[in-house]
């Protein structure tokens, strides 16, 4: 008796993987004060996509306005993407790459500001 031995990956991708990464390029080739719009009209797309798709891994995007004008984009895995008020791109960490400041009420604790910290962050560039 012979045992398939191929080696397989542990790691699960999604559709929404490749639909973030076209997301991401094709609102880096829009003018930059076009950006905001046209990614999260892309965003809400992948979310309905995902949505009608159960079988596939969640995908989830909450979107926030920064303290300094940006529009921050945060997902479920710990990773955020923020689109500066000249329209740049922003690879940013979920908690670690903003001020964060909470409000609690009724039992429930929700962020109130985020202030993005643009020297820890990575920013796209077109390819």
């Amino acid at each position: 008796m012979t045992e398939n031995t191929t080696p397989r990956s542990g790691i699960l991708t999604s559709p929404a993987d490749a639909m973030l990464s076209r997301a991401i390029a094709e609102t880096l080739k829009a003018p930059a004060s076009d950006r905001i719009q046209i990614f999260e009209k892309m965003v809400r797309e992948i979310e309905s996509y995902m949505a009608a798709h159960p079988a596939e891994r969640p995908w989830t995007c909450t979107m926030y306005d920064g303290t300094d004008g940006s529009r921050i984009f945060r997902g479920g895995v710990g990773h955020s993407l923020v689109i500066d008020p000249d329209g740049r791109l922003w690879r940013a960490r979920s908690y670690e790459d903003f001020e964060t400041t909470y409000s609690f009420s009724d039992g429930t604790c929700e962020i109130d500001t985020l202030t993005p910290l643009y020297k820890q962050m990575r920013e796209y560039l077109p390819r």
